[in-house]
């Protein structure tokens, strides 16, 4: 399945072609995101071309070891112009928040993704929703355009990858997956230090939260589905929490035997929940619930940002689960 307009080559000319970019990524980025942007910039950069990285949210305390993650700013007050708008790993154009509004000007949109949710919106559009991460779709548009590529740029890539695969444990991951991962290592990716601090590395507090999420969690669906709901007051009661330290989370309640379909609801400021949702089983498709809620993602993997309060979100996910559970033939 692709929703591709155009060609990786197609893509790489116009990088040659043209001088002022600016790359965006979805609000909230985790590592694909940030990785995948923070490569394509330092790509173009070698290359001498003028990159401005813009995110809501920026890199985030967990994501700050990773080189050039101190070219991620947020988007200015003042619009600016550009040759080129790049969007990646961002399924739809309102995810990418204030980013695309300070774009006061830009020839050409650019939308380099892997989601099967992605609506196509931009010029030049390719999709590979067989990338397990868009990292993976970055790493093919540097060697097919024979774009510059280093050690910092592989770093990036391999947080990119390795968060979308799970360490390279998803079943989204692919012979191709692991190739590129040998690649990057002879590129001299150290493996063990990254994955220290991706995977292995967390501040006490958000142990803490994972303490209110084992004390709070529920298991309905005859226990296939496990869910937990983050109040704000739950969150804000613990010293020093930050939005990222949310991330993950749900992997807790997903690797629950019997378990087939995980959920972490939190509630944010403004009215939204924020929702996240797994899946083990490809049957059980929760993109295309999340899209019920104006969300998206992956078959394994989606999310969305719903408005209501957080008992009445809590209730409307967890009937829909139920729901596409009970009617799965």
């Amino acid at each position: 399945m692709s929703k591709s307009n155009c060609t990786l080559l197609q893509v790489a000319d116009v990088l040659r072609q043209n001088q002022k970019f600016v790359v965006m990524c979805h609000v909230r980025p985790d590592g694909d995101a940030i990785g995948c942007s923070v490569a394509l910039a330092m790509s173009l950069r070698e290359m001498g071309k003028d990159v401005t990285v813009w995110n809501d949210d920026g890199p985030g305390e967990k994501l700050a070891f990773l080189p050039g993650t101190d070219l991620v700013v947020k988007p200015p007050r003042e619009p600016q112009d550009f040759d080129v708008a790049i969007a990646v790993d961002t399924s739809t154009h309102p995810r990418l928040g204030d980013a695309p509004a300070a774009v006061r000007s830009a020839r050409v949109w650019i939308n380099l993704d892997h989601h099967v949710s992605n609506t196509g919106y931009g010029d030049l559009v390719y999709i590979d929703v067989g990338a397990p991460a868009t990292g993976q779709v970055i790493y093919e548009l540097i060697r097919a355009g024979g774009m510059p590529f280093n050690l910092a740029i592989a770093e990036n890539l391999w947080a990119a990858i390795a968060t979308d695969t799970g360490s390279y444990q998803y079943s989204n991951t692919t012979a191709r997956t692991f190739e590129i991962g040998a690649e990057l290592i002879r590129a001299g990716v150290r493996v063990g230090k990254i994955s220290e601090q991706l995977f292995q590395t967390h501040p006490r507090r958000r142990l803490e939260l994972m303490r209110v999420m084992l004390n709070g969690m529920k298991f309905t669906c005859e226990a296939r589905v496990a869910s937990f709901a983050l109040t704000r007051a739950a969150f804000t009661g613990i010293e020093g929490a930050l939005p990222d330290d949310t991330e993950g989370l749900i992997d807790t309640l997903r690797s629950t035997e019997g378990v087939q379909i995980a959920v972490f609801m939190e509630e944010m400021e403004g009215g939204k929940v924020r929702v996240s949702m797994r899946s083990k089983d490809p049957r059980h498709d929760v993109c295309a619930i999340c899209a019920k809620f104006g969300g998206g993602g992956h078959t394994l993997a989606a999310g969305a940002r719903v408005n209501g309060r957080l008992e009445e979100v809590e209730t409307n996910i967890l009937n829909a689960i139920a729901d596409a559970i009970h009617h799965q033939p």
